[in-house]
Order: C-alpha cells, then structure tokens, then sequence
C-alpha cells in the first residue's frame, strides 16, 4: 500500500504540463478570437499569457501547496486567507460561473450535434410547436439538463468518461488543423487568405463592432478566459516530487507552450480564412464559429491541392464533422462531470452549518441530489430568460459567451484579491513559495486586479454605448446577482446563529 501512495504521489513535469494544456488550452478560443478581432486578438491573447495566466498560476500553486490536504478547494484558501464570509461568497460566484458555463453549454450543444450529422451548423433553421429557433434550442438545452441532472443524480456517471475519449480527440483535432493549416500554406506559396497590410493588421480588428477603445479593452475578459481553469490545478502540488521545482519549471514550459499555441494558431487560421469573405455574414456567431472555419480549412486544403469544387466541398464537411466529434465527447463528458463536481466540492468542503440540510444530504450513489436539482432549476430558469427575451441567435450567443466569460473571471477577483492575506498569515506550513518580496507581491496583485477589474468593467460599458442594453444587463447579472444570493444566504446563517459573524 505504501508503495502504491508514494507511486500515486509522483506528477512528472511533463505530467504537470500535459495536465496544464489540456485544462486550459481550447480551439473554441482561437475561433472566438479571430471572429472578435482577427490578427488583432493576437497581441491580447499573448499580454493575458505573461500578464494574467502566469502570475496566477504560480499564486494558485502556492495557495495550492499550502492548503493541500483541504477538500474545499478554493472555498478553503479563501476561508484560510480571508475568513470565511468572503470564502463563502467567492466560492459561490465560483460555483455561479460553471451555472453560467452549463446555460451556454446546454445550448451550445445542439449546433455540435447539428454540425456532427448535417456537416454544418442547422439550428437556426430549427422551429416547432410555434417557438422560432432560438426558443426551440433553449427548450432542447432545458430538457438536456434535465436529463444529466438526473442521471448524474443516479450515480450514472460511467458515460462521464465518454470526456475523457473527448479530450484524445481535442488533442487530434489540434494536430489535424496544424497539419493541414501547413499543407495548405505550402500549395499556395505562401499566400495568405488573411493578408497582412503592415503592422496595423496586427493591432486593429476588421470586426466593427471592435474598432473602439472600450471595446477593445472589453476583449481582454475574452484573452483572460482562454486562460481560465488554473484554480483546478493548484491542488495537485502535494502529489508531486519536489514541488518547489516541480511546479515552476512545468508552469514556465506549459505557459511558452499554450501562448504560443493561441498565438500561432489565431495566426495560422488567416493562411485558409479570408474575414471579410467567410465571417461577415449573419450565419456565423461565437456559437458556430469553430465549426465554420474548420469547414473553410477542409474547403481551402482542397482547393489548395486542386480537387474538384465538389471533393473540396465534401473535405470541407469531414473537417467539419471531424471538430463536431471531439467538442460532442468533450461537451458530454463535461456536463456529466460539472453537473455534480464543484457543487458537492463546494457543500461538503464548507460549513455544513451554513446549508439546509436538505441541501447536504446525499442519496445512495453518494450525490447532493436535492442540491444538484436546485442547481438544474436554476439552469433551467436561466436559459428560459435568456432564449425567450427575444435576441436572435447571433445575439443569444453573444450574451452567452459574454456571461460565461465575465462568470468565470469574477471568482480569479476574490483569489488574487486575498493572496496579500494569505501571505500575511502566520503559522502556515509552505512547501511551495514563489513570491518572496511582499512589496513586488501586493504591486502585482494589484496590477493584476486592476486588468481584471477594467477587463469586466469594459465588457459591460461596451454594449451601453451601442444602446445594447440586454446584453449589457445579462452580462453582469450573473455574477452580481449569485453575489448577492450568497451574501444573503450568509447573513441568515450569521442570524440563526449557525455560523459567526
């Protein structure tokens, strides 16, 4: 047995930077990025790598280390950093953001369903029963979420594992655009569908909407969610030889690797798409964008090598179904898995005295099912707004990608915010410390709060100054609104003398 744990205790450095990839890394992004800002989200996607995506690692490797025989996860650094009224606020935004995550997932899924069976994206010709397309989907997400809810709630969470074989197939799926992005590249010499007209090309945005400074500052949320997911991984310190090195090397070689990675492929989708050409029309938005530039890669590869227009067209549906398979697996896989993790992670490492204890309750497969359906309600209610306020669908996944993106960054304010207490605090064992100079550590807190802060900020003016007022409101509804649940949640507890103050 004692072979067995010290063997379960070993996380290579090439361990740790595949685990980093493949957390954090996703094509998904690269598409979004290039439909916002063209060549121009370069630039951003590499300053949130050095800026945001490394600083935060090493702090999450700390927090981490430090607490690592926790099982509350970000709930217990909080509360050992700051106590537990913010620990329980933050981890609630936290659990929001994955709310948020499943409203856009349980929708989003349908196209990779559509593009997996008709080779291209359907849903927004999809209507029944009176509802137009965008209601349609939103009632199909509805019943999705049911469903896992209920199956998951069982215990069934073998099909789970169908996320894993998601993951092998993400990682061929990036190896295929690479391959075929240079294939492309060398049979037209070199020309690039994308051209570049000096280094303006490489700041400024084609995409109207991204030609003011607000709104380009608003992109930043976008380039810090590539990023996101880093809080998962800083418990992993203790199963690790020598994390001290360990966890800064595999940080460093995974940090060059996926910013490189985001920058070269944004880059690399201009050699097969032509912007103007291929994303300007009112078909494309962020929630079928993956799939319309792997059908113009498949397209371009066969005109690259002079096949015929229909053989073009017939690659251009493979590299389309070919994406749809690999997002499919890892869609499920997730869901399955995120419909139960972080809200069991969240009741039972916080105080149990704070929930209702139908809340924390477990059935026979060991779930919190009262909870989990709480939570599908919530989900449920959620996506019934946001599909039937009347936005089209190039606007439905806008206001989609906008919450889960904001969602997601709120809960990095709250741990970066409570890393100068953490490192105030006295008496805790350290086995992992890469910010020695507290003075150089509060500067970069803050630095990074304020990217943050002026990221989340501009995502909301944005809209405002183009009277796009829905989209603004549903932005940071989410997380102020989950903000203020827990908060409330917190203060009952306080008054029922269930918890201290």
């Amino acid at each position: 047995m004692e072979e067995q744990s010290n063997n379960q205790k070993v996380i290579t450095t090439f361990g740790l930077v595949t685990m980093i990839i493949t957390a954090i890394f996703g094509f998904g992004n690269v598409s979004n990025a290039y439909l916002q800002m063209g060549y121009g989200s370069i630039i951003w996607y590499a300053l949130a790598g050095i800026c945001f995506f490394f600083p935060c690692g090493l702090m999450m490797a700390e927090y981490g280390s430090t607490f690592k025989e926790a099982k509350g996860g970000i709930y217990s650094w909080l509360a050992g950093s700051v106590g537990e009224r913010v620990a329980f606020v933050g981890t609630f935004v936290w659990l929001a953001s994955w709310i948020v995550w499943m409203v856009s997932t349980a929708s989003r899924i349908w196209i990779t369903f559509s593009a997996l069976i008709f080779g291209k994206d359907t849903t927004q010709q999809w209507h029944a029963f009176g509802l137009d397309s965008t209601q349609f989907i939103g009632v199909l997400g509805i019943i999705m979420i049911l469903v896992v809810t209920y199956l998951s709630s069982r215990g069934i969470n073998s099909i789970a594992k169908v996320g894993s074989i998601g993951g092998i197939f993400t990682i061929a799926v990036n190896i295929i655009f690479v391959i075929v992005s240079f294939i492309v590249l060398i049979a037209k010499k070199g020309a690039l569908a994308q051209p570049i007209h000096g280094a303006s090309t490489l700041i400024t945005s084609p995409n109207p909407q991204f030609q003011t400074p607000i709104a380009i500052i608003s992109f930043v949320v976008y380039a810090i969610f590539a990023y996101g997911g880093m809080e998962s991984l800083g418990s992993v310190t203790d199963s690790m030889k020598n994390p001290e090195k360990t966890f800064p090397k595999g940080l460093i070689i995974a940090s060059i690797f996926t910013i490189g990675a985001y920058v070269l492929m944004i880059f690399m989708l201009g050699w097969s798409v032509n912007y103007q050409h291929d994303l300007t029309k009112s078909s494309v938005n962020l929630g079928n964008v993956t799939y319309v530039v792997f059908n113009y890669l498949g397209v371009a590869l066969g005109n690259s090598l002079g096949w015929s227009h229909a053989a073009a067209l017939s690659a251009g549906v493979i590299m389309t179904r070919i994406v749809a398979l690999a997002q499919t697996l890892g869609f499920l896989g997730a869901l399955f898995i995120l419909m139960y993790s972080p809200i069991k992670a969240f009741i039972l490492g916080s105080n149990p005295n704070l929930w209702p204890k139908k809340l924390t309750k477990l059935n026979k497969a060991d779930m919190p099912a009262n909870a989990m359906w709480l939570q599908a309600i919530i989900v449920c209610v959620i996506i019934f707004l946001v599909a039937f306020g009347g936005s089209a669908a190039q606007k439905f996944y806008l206001i989609l990608t906008d919450m889960a993106n904001v969602s997601a960054t709120f809960p990095y304010i709250f741990l970066i915010g409570a890393f100068p207490f953490f490192k105030a605090k006295k008496n805790l064992d350290r086995p992992f410390v890469a910010f020695k100079n507290r003075f150089w550590t509060n500067v970069l807190v803050v630095f990074v709060e304020l990217i943050l802060i002026v990221g989340i900020v501009f995502t909301f003016i944005q809209p405002l100054t183009e009277g796009d007022y829905q989209t603004a409101i549903w932005t940071l509804a989410g997380p102020i609104f989950f903000a203020v649940v827990a908060l409330i949640f917190y203060q009952v507890a306080v008054a029922k003398g269930k918890v201290q103050k």
